[in-house]
């Protein structure tokens, strides 16, 4: 059992000003096992109903009967499954007093997000649980992160041929049995070599017609695969910044398998030995770090970017918030030294300051506006955003 403080703290906060909770998460990402967690901490009277529970499921059949004479904290499970749930909870949301509180979990299927943003407009807040985070496992265990990934049954796998097997098992469930569950009607067979292909593109821009020319079907195809595998949050797209200046700006988004360790399944890596020796082995770790170095700071999606133009200059993730901007350049090197395009960065997108990420052991100023951060130093030497 790893505790996920930060996560239960941000949920109980919600529930005390929002009548709905709706806490997101891939599949077996410990979604149930964090709602129970705040259910053992409340005073109030709890309820719990599983979607996948037939027994459950019967209870619920007449809704507004069984949840509404229910008070304190009731919690619905894979509320995907009853999209239609989402009208009884306003009603019962709209009570005079807001005699229950419901944290609904779920994948975040385009069912589940048109629903409760539709019915529950202005009652319903949202809170996304990602992978376990250095935070939760330590940074001395890096590396073991990095190549199992952050799902808690990959990471606290007995061996590494165990939590491969795992993911593996993963793949294969939720292509056959939780896709079609989330409404996405597209063969399992078809989105695995999509994924797949996705994996060798990895931390790259997005380009739709070489992936519709290399998959044979069209642009339009390959984006709505992309943004439907986007939505089960098992791949993650960063916006590119554009803004008013004189250079031509990257306006398609990057793309990135969203947890590690499944990155590395569909690559066919198994060991930390196969992963150095892989082509993808940096951008696996670009995107590792970005993961990381967003959930350190605190950035909510609206708040993270990346930015490239046409004539080389990139950054692979800027944090805006309000007037602050930070810029964060990944270099898998232990020796870090400023670039051109780190000082075009600086000046084009008037960055507070820019790191440049690395490797190493140490953290050391590169010039008065440019900080080499070392990656293992992250969660003492970055303070989140709220700071």
């Amino acid at each position: 059992m790893i505790a996920r403080e930060r996560h239960l703290r941000e949920v109980e906060r919600l529930l005390g000003g929002h009548p709905v909770v709706a806490l997101l998460g891939a599949r077996q990402v410990g979604k149930t096992t964090l709602a129970l967690e705040v259910m053992e901490r409340t005073r109030e009277p709890t309820a719990r109903f599983d979607l996948e529970d037939a027994e459950d499921l019967a209870r619920l059949d007449d809704p507004k009967l069984a949840l509404g004479r229910l008070d304190g904290l009731v919690v619905l499970d894979e509320v995907q499954r009853r999209p239609e749930l989402f009208e009884v909870l306003r009603v019962l949301a709209d009570r005079r007093g807001t005699p229950a509180r419901f944290l609904v979990l779920g994948s975040a299927s385009p069912d589940l997000l048109r629903q409760s943003s539709e019915t529950l407009a202005g009652r319903v807040v949202y809170h996304e649980l990602g992978g376990l985070a250095l935070d939760e496992v330590g940074a001395a265990q890096r590396d073991a992160r990095w190549l199992r990934g952050g799902f808690p049954r990959s990471f606290l796998a007995p061996s590494i041929a165990d939590s491969a097997e795992w993911r593996r098992s993963f793949v294969r469930t939720f292509l056959e049995r939780d896709v079609p569950e989330l409404g996405i009607r597209i063969p399992s067979t078809t989105l695995r070599r999509f994924w797949s292909m996705i994996a060798h593109y990895h931390a790259q821009t997005w380009n739709a017609a070489e992936l519709a020319r290399a998959f044979g079907v069209s642009a339009g195809t390959v984006r709505r695969y992309l943004d439907l595998l986007t939505d089960a949050l098992v791949l993650r797209q960063l916006a590119p910044w554009h803004e008013n200046l004189s250079k031509r700006q990257v306006k398609a988004p990057k793309v990135y398998v969203a947890d590690s360790g499944i990155l590395h399944t569909l690559l066919g890596i198994e060991t930390r030995e196969d992963l150095e020796r892989h082509p993808k082995v940096g951008a696996s770790w670009e995107g590792f770090v970005i993961d990381e170095l967003v959930t350190r700071l605190g950035a909510r999606p609206e708040e993270r970017w990346f930015w490239a133009t046409h004539a080389g200059a990139e950054l692979d993730l800027l944090v805006v918030r309000g007037r602050r901007r930070l810029g964060f350049e990944v270099k898998r090197t232990t020796a870090p030294t400023t670039t051109k395009s780190m000082h075009a960065a600086l000046e084009s997108l008037r960055l507070d300051h820019l790191y440049a990420v690395h490797a190493g052991e140490h953290t050391f100023p590169l010039t008065e506006h440019i900080t080499a951060l070392a990656f293992g130093r992250v969660l003492d030497d970055l303070a989140p955003l709220d700071r």
